[in-house]
C-alpha cells in the first residue's frame, strides 16, 4: 500500500475514533494471537508487518537466531474492523511472513494457497461456518466444571426457551458486537447439551469466513468473561451429553462476477467424493484433540444422540452422515469446535480438488439413520468408520500425500509432532476413572 493510501485509511480510522490496532494471527492450534499497535503504525503494519519472536509461536518451527527467527504478521487491510467491545480498537488480520516471504507454515497462508488453486480453475469456495460452544463455570471449591446456568437441566435442551432468556444478556451483547463489526448474524439457539449454544453467520468466501470465526471467538471470550463465565470450544466437556461441532456449509462458485449461480453436480459431486476419500486424514485437521474422539463415536454414545458423524457417507439432508447434501451445497459435519478453521478449510479444498482431478464418484447416497443401523449392516455396505483416536487420525494424515502437499512440509511436521505428543501424553495419563475402576479390583 502506498504512503498516500495508508494515510487516507489512517485518517478514516481516526475519524471513527480508532486509536489502536489489534493485529491478530492464528497459530497452529487455532488460537488467536497478536499485539496492540498505535494507529500511526498502520503503514508499517500493512507493508512490513508487526514482528514477533518466531519460536514463541506454537507450530512455527522457527529458530532463535538469524533472519528466520522473526515472524511478521502483515496486515490485510480488507479485514480492518472496529471492535465494539474494545472502544477505540480495530482488529486487522495478519498473514505470516518470514524473511520477507509468505511463511509456508502460517495457517492463513496455507488456506490462501488452496484458494489460489481454485481461482486458477475459475472457481471460488464459499463457507457458512456454524460454531457451537459452551458457557461454563468452574466451581471454586471442587474444581469441577459445569454449565454457567446451573438450572439448565432439561433432558432434551435443544431450542429451550426457558434457558435461552437466562443467557440473553450475553447472547444479545455477542450478536450486537458481531453485527457492529460487520458480520451478519442469522440466528442463535440453545443446542442439545446443558450450557451449549450456537451462532450462525451468513456464508462468505472461504478466507473471509475463517476470519469471521476468529473474530467471533475474540468477541465471545471477552464478553463471556465480563459475564462471569467461560466461553468454551472444547469439543465434548461432558461425557453424557452431545459435543460441539463446527459444521461447514460448502458451495462452489465461478470467479466471474457476472455468473451468479453456484456450480452444479458436475463439479460438486467429485469434490464431495474427494472429501470422502481423504476423510481419515482430514480427521486430524478437523478433529484435532484427544477430546475430539469422545464426540466421533462408533457405536452407541453415552449421550444417546451425538449429532456427530462416525462413518464416511453422504446423504440428502442426512445429519447422521459425514456429508449432509442440500440443494447446491453440502454440509461437512466432521469439524468440531477445536478445529483451526484455516487448516480444516485448506484440507477440504485440497481433498475436493483431488476428487475432481481423479473424477471420483461419491457413490450411492445413504438415506438411513446411521446412528440406528447395527454395525454389522454398516460394515456389510462397505461404509468405513472415521478414525477413533487422535493417534489413528495422525497416522492417516501422515500417509496422505495430497494433504501433505497442501499443508507443506514445515506445517505438517509441526502439526504431527504436536498432536502425537498430545496423544502420547493422554495415553500415559492415569485418570480418576482408572483409579476408581482398578485401584482395589485385583
Amino acid at each position: 500500500m502506498t504512503p498516500t493510501d495508508a494515510q487516507g485509511l489512517r485518517l478514516s480510522l481516526e475519524a471513527e475514533g480508532i486509536h489502536t490496532l489489534l493485529v491478530q494471527f492464528t497459530d497452529l492450534q487455532g488460537v488467536a494471537k497478536g499485539k496492540l499497535l498505535p494507529l500511526h503504525q498502520l503503514e508499517t503494519l500493512l507493508n512490513e508487518g508487526a514482528g514477533f519472536a518466531g519460536p514463541s509461536i506454537c507450530g512455527t518451527g522457527l529458530g532463535r537466531t538469524g533472519a528466520r527467527s522473526e515472524y511478521y504478521a502483515r496486515g490485510d487491510a480488507s479485514t480492518l474492523r472496529a471492535l465494539p467491545w474494545l472502544p477505540g480498537v480495530a482488529r486487522i488480520v495478519g498473514d505470516g511472513f518470514v524473511d520477507g516471504q509468505p511463511f509456508d507454515a502460517c495457517p492463513r497462508q496455507v488456506l490462501r494457497r488452496q484458494v489460489a488453486r481454485l481461482a486458477e480453475r475459475g472457481w471460488r469456495l464459499r463457507l457458512g461456518i456454524e460454531p457451537e460452544f459452551f458457557l461454563l463455570r468452574r466451581d471454586a471449591a471442587t474444581g469441577h466444571w459445569g454449565p454457567a446456568d446451573p438450572t439448565d437441566r432439561l433432558d432434551k435442551p435443544s431450542y429451550d426457551l426457558k434457558a435461552l432468556p437466562r443467557q440473553l444478556g450475553f447472547l444479545q451483547a455477542l450478536r450486537g458486537a458481531l453485527e457492529d463489526a460487520g458480520l451478519t448474524v442469522l440466528q442463535l439457539d440453545h443446542e442439545d447439551a446443558h450450557g451449549q449454544y450456537e451462532v450462525n453467520f451468513a456464508h462468505d468466501e472461504a478466507l473471509a469466513s475463517c476470519d469471521h470465526l476468529m473474530l467471533f471467538k475474540l468477541a465471545a471470550h471477552t464478553l463471556a468473561e465480563r459475564a462471569g463465565c467461560v466461553f468454551s470450544m472444547m469439543p465434548k466437556p461432558f461425557a453424557n451429553q452431545p459435543g460441539s461441532g463446527l459444521h461447514f456449509h460448502v458451495s462452489l462458485w465461478p470467479t466471474d462476477p457476472g455468473d451468479s449461480d453456484a456450480l452444479g453436480d458436475d463439479e460438486l459431486r467429485p469434490f464431495m467424493a474427494g472429501v470422502l476419500a481423504h476423510s481419515a486424514g482430514l480427521c486430524a485437521l478437523a478433529a484435532p484433540t484427544v477430546n475430539s474422539y469422545k464426540r466421533l463415536v462408533v457405536g452407541e454414545s453415552l449421550s444417546g444422540t451425538s449429532w456427530a458423524p462416525a462413518f464416511v457417507a453422504h446423504g440428502p439432508n442426512n445429519r447422521s452422515a459425514l456429508l449432509r447434501t442440500l440443494p447446491g451445497r453440502f454440509e461437512w459435519r466432521l469439524p468440531d469446535a477445536s478445529a483451526n478453521p484455516y487448516l480444516a478449510a485448506a484440507g477440504l479444498i485440497a481433498a475436493g480438488l483431488d476428487g475432481i482431478d481423479r473424477r471420483l464418484d461419491p457413490g450411492p447416497a445413504c438415506t438411513d439413520d446411521l446412528f440406528d443401523l447395527p454395525l454389522a449392516k454398516i460394515r456389510a455396505r462397505g461404509i468405513a468408520p472415521l478414525p477413533q483416536s487422535l493417534a489413528e487420525a495422525c497416522d492417516a494424515l501422515a500417509a496422505d500425500s495430497v494433504l501433505a502437499t497442501a499443508l507443506g512440509s514445515t506445517l505438517q511436521q509441526q502439526f504431527l509432532a504436536l498432536k502425537r505428543d498430545e496423544a502420547l501424553a493422554y495415553a500415559r495419563h492415569v485418570s480418576t476413572w482408572e483409579l476408581e475402576r482398578y485401584a482395589a479390583l485385583f
